[in-house]
């Protein structure tokens, strides 16, 4: 097989969307921290004033990206949360898929703590092969070519070989 057509894991974000500043922030912020397993976490604000009353520039959620080795090892274990199966709805058209888990405790190895509660958050996977770079680099931005794109299809088979997930609906 071409080394370039290879699909490998870009990075794994997880993403708490509390609501609003105050204890459910801080709870939040512990448990991704608890699960990241010391990467740092990245407090998320609003943007710009919404339907719902939220000022400006709030705190209002957690998130942590992570990558390399560290990104795979974890994501094997929210997949096992999620009893190794996910759905071909959660699967994109460019190859990136997501999913939630209800209660952090369904992690393996996770026990409860009373200082977190139960908290659930959301897991996104993105996928990319050799030379996606062209999208994100400073200088002669490029787009990635249709035929190199990683098609949906593509990442389920993806997650079925690396990651033993069983895709329901496909």
């Amino acid at each position: 097989m071409n080394p370039m057509r290879e699909i490998r894991l870009e990075k794994v974000t997880l993403n708490v969307g509390a609501g609003e500043a105050g204890e459910k922030l801080e709870r939040s912020k512990m448990m991704i921290e608890k699960i990241a397993e010391g990467a740092k976490v990245v407090v998320t604000h609003t943007h710009k004033r919404s339907t719902f009353g939220v000022a400006k520039n709030r705190p209002i959620g957690v998130k942590v990206t992570l990558r390399g080795e560290k990104a795979f090892e974890i994501l094997q274990k929210l997949v096992k949360a999620n009893d190794g199966k996910l759905k071909a709805s959660q699967f994109d058209s460019n190859g990136n898929f997501s999913f939630g888990i209800k209660e952090y405790i369904d992690i393996p190895g996770m026990k409860y703590d009373p200082d977190i509660g139960i908290l659930g958050f959301d897991v996104c996977v993105t996928l990319e092969r050799p030379g996606f770079r062209v999208k994100r680099r400073r200088f002669r931005r490029s787009q990635v070519g249709r035929s190199h794109r990683i098609t949906r299809e593509e990442a389920m088979e993806w997650a079925a070989s690396n990651l033993g997930v069983k895709i329901e609906g496909a």
